[in-house]
């Protein structure tokens, strides 16, 4: 995989636009699909409503966003109303997020988020368009990455060097079960996936996942049986193979790395 960019294209003047150009068609010359492998993605028509590429063969639909910083913990994005809407859809995209050095014209870091990793809670509506504005009203959306597990931001470049592609694909395919449960059923079994990462340890108890009790009945407030919610989701992960049972109340992440 060529890591650095093409010449410059002629009639662009702004950094901006030479960098939207370049890395739009270094996705499209260099990224492979990472749901099936393919070798390479196509590209939408300009101005598509969400998705900028999609893969021929798997038909894959994903969404570039390019900056020359890290990303965060959000990633600006655009409608609010119509990113709630593909939610649902079979053709909601996941998304391609590319750092890159405007000096060296070389990609730094690149990743995606499988869609399966993306729910309402992630989805966060930005302030209204003032009265004044063109689009008076129009509300756009922040995607939430600090709300997004380990497991679901895939590098395919890292710090400058391009990852195997047969360990991208495994690490894709870890969690494809997702995809086998409805928007709302999701939200808990990433709530649960991000607690139990965030405590930085293979191997935990039941009583360590207890420990996000508070947190998940805070983000839950309608359920008043958090830890039976917080044991079934384990088990779920466990039974997915996402987890591994080691003995009564613990539990080993399993991973391909």
């Amino acid at each position: 995989m060529k890591l650095g960019f093409e010449e410059a294209p002629v009639g662009y003047s702004s950094g901006s636009q030479s960098a939207r150009i370049w890395t739009e068609r270094w996705v499209r010359d260099w990224v492979y699909c990472p749901n099936c492998g393919a070798t390479r993605i196509s590209s939408f028509p300009n101005n598509s409503p969400v998705a900028d590429f999609f893969c021929p063969s798997c038909q894959e639909e994903y969404e570039l966003k390019s900056q020359k910083t890290q990303f965060r913990s959000k990633v600006l994005d655009g409608a609010f109303s119509t990113k709630c809407e593909r939610l649902a859809a079979d053709n909601n995209p996941s998304l391609f997020l590319l750092n890159y050095d405007l000096d060296r014209l070389h990609v730094v870091n690149f990743f995606v988020v499988p869609k399966h990793f993306f729910v309402r809670d992630i989805i966060e509506p930005r302030k209204p368009l003032a009265i004044t504005a063109r689009r008076a009203g129009w509300i756009g959306s922040h995607i939430r990455l600090d709300r997004v597990p380990q497991a679901g931001k895939i590098f395919i470049v890292r710090n400058g060097k391009a990852e195997e592609k047969d360990h991208v694909l495994a690490k894709w395919h870890e969690t494809l079960f997702l995809r086998d449960q409805d928007v709302d059923a999701r939200g808990w079994l990433l709530d649960v996936m991000r607690c139990v990462e965030s405590l930085g340890k293979r191997e935990f108890s039941i009583d360590d996942a207890y420990s996000f009790e508070g947190e998940l009945a805070r983000l839950y407030p309608a359920n008043r049986n958090v830890r039976p919610k917080i044991r079934q989701q384990l088990q779920y992960l466990r039974d997915r193979g996402y987890l591994e049972f080691v003995s009564r109340g613990y539990y080993r992440l399993r991973s391909s790395d």
